[in-house]
């Protein structure tokens, strides 16, 4: 297990750090039981700094295992000259990236697909055990790592961009980019048995042919039946072979769920992968009351199950107890291109979207509708151009003195410390809920087409692109 029966982590996650070469994943491996098996393109390929890491843990050739990638020889070649001088800077919104590594959905949608397996969020609601509601709350967050595994890179979102989401489980979901510099989305879902509130911000680390994220966000879930409130504090996670290689993702260290009510909490640890891929996807911990005594191990891997199993005092399982499952990672569609589950497919379907959809809405940017049908080239040229326009919206904006505001969050008074810096919160402010009401009560709203309505989230309908 990850956790002993103090509650204290027993392996070792991501230090934030780099790592170089082969030698140095040796002694890392035998000091933290394993960590990828990797190998140095330097001298074979001729680059420095760079590391290749099979996702396998295999031993193959390391200029072999390079030429894995998605790039072509020479997109890599330009694209490693344009990055090296960002080697250990922050790029969260320093650099412009190519659509061939993105996603058609933005990071406001990749939001919303924690909702996919909202009925944990009932089980919980309904549980009477307040250690097992923990564990279903739990296991929510853990689901959505499945969807964070996919390599593609979701669309930045523009300043002022939404996502809407109805049609599943009753729930009513809201996010909005409410800043740009640095990037800053906040989202608010609610359906009868819970309300979720999130401010979403990231700090990065790029390293040459991986980039470390760290989330500076700040998830509160209510559980409406008790009432209790939950906090989230979820692991770093690393892209390993950005450039050289197969691009794939992995999220050592620990989940932290604190229930703010009554003191009681989890504790995980997502191993990192090991040799020879050992360890990779595995999750386990326990669940603690207030008084730090282990109530419930939990065990699993985040792309395929999680079961739990109550303990004792020493963290083993009762006698007379057994494992039982509580999630499972449903099926997903067979050679999709961009790895997407059945779920994230119905995030970009204008059937989750309602009735007189914001134009501000991420389904209708014209870039991601572009690179969804194939067009690389429209999606490219769409892109830059809503940067630009971005970009005059906030000339235009300086040039009068105003502030941005969103529209359906306000920026609070508090401060959020966090491992990995501190973040201004975002509240939901309740108009969404006004505004959707006022749609679906009226008999004579106008449907118009939303498939060519055009995308629209600027504050100023007459910026000028220089």
């Amino acid at each position: 297990m990850a956790a002993n029966k103090d509650g204290n982590q027993t392996g070792t996650g991501s230090d934030g750090g780099g790592g170089g070469g082969f030698f140095s994943s040796i002694a890392s491996s035998l000091s933290n039981f394993g960590s990828a098996m990797s190998k140095s393109v330097n001298g074979l390929l001729g680059y420095e700094g760079l590391e290749v890491v099979n996702p396998e843990g295999g031993n193959e050739d390391a200029g072999a295992e390079a030429q894995r990638g998605r790039w072509k020889a020479e997109d890599r070649d330009n694209y490693w000259k344009m990055m090296q001088k960002y080697i250990g800077a922050d790029i969260t919104s320093l650099v412009t990236l190519p659509v061939i590594i993105c996603e058609p959905m933005t990071n406001l949608q990749k939001m919303a697909e924690l909702m996919e397996y909202s009925y944990l969020l009932e089980l919980a609601d309904e549980c009477e055990d307040p250690h097992m509601r923990l564990v279903y709350a739990a296991t929510w967050f853990i689901s959505l790592y499945y969807a964070l595994q996919r390599t593609w890179k979701p669309f930045n979102p523009i300043l002022g961009e939404t996502y809407e989401l109805v049609n599943h489980a009753g729930i009513t979901f809201i996010a909005e980019q409410v800043c740009h510099h640095p990037p800053i989305g906040a989202a608010h879902a609610e359906n009868e048995h819970f309300t979720y509130d999130i401010t979403s911000k990231v700090k990065s680390k790029f390293l040459g042919n991986s980039v470390e994220v760290y989330p500076l966000g700040r998830s509160r879930l209510t559980l409406k039946k008790s009432g209790v409130v939950l906090d989230l504090v979820p692991p770093p996670t690393k892209v390993h072979n950005l450039i050289f290689g197969r691009t794939w993702i992995d999220s050592p260290g620990e989940m932290i769920l604190t229930n703010l009510t009554t003191g009681d909490k989890v504790l995980l640890y997502f191993q990192p992968c090991g040799w020879f891929g050992a360890g990779r996807y595995e999750v386990d911990g326990y669940v603690y009351n207030n008084e730090e005594e282990p109530k419930i191990l939990m065990t699993g891997k985040w792309n395929e199950s999680m079961s739990y199993q109550p303990c004792d005092s020493e963290g083993e399982p009762l006698p007379g107890s057994t494992m039982k499952e509580v999630w499972k990672a449903a099926d997903a569609p067979k050679n999709d291109k961009f790895q997407y589950t059945y779920f994230a497919q119905k995030i970009n379907s204008f059937d989750t979207a309602p009735k007189k959809l914001l134009a501000s809405d991420s389904r209708l940017r014209p870039d991601r509708s572009a690179l969804e049908k194939g067009d690389l080239s429209k999606a490219s040229s769409e892109k830059s151009r809503l940067e630009e326009r971005q970009r005059a919206d906030r000339r235009t904006r300086e040039a009068k003195g105003d502030e941005f505001k969103p529209k359906w969050f306000n920026l609070s008074n508090e401060i959020c410390p966090t491992p990995w810096g501190d973040l201004e919160v975002y509240e939901y402010n309740g108009k969404y809920h006004e505004h959707r009401a006022a749609i679906d009560k009226s008999d004579h709203v106008e449907e118009a087409d939303v498939k060519t309505t055009e995308f629209n989230p600027w504050q100023y309908e007459d910026s000028v692109v220089a």
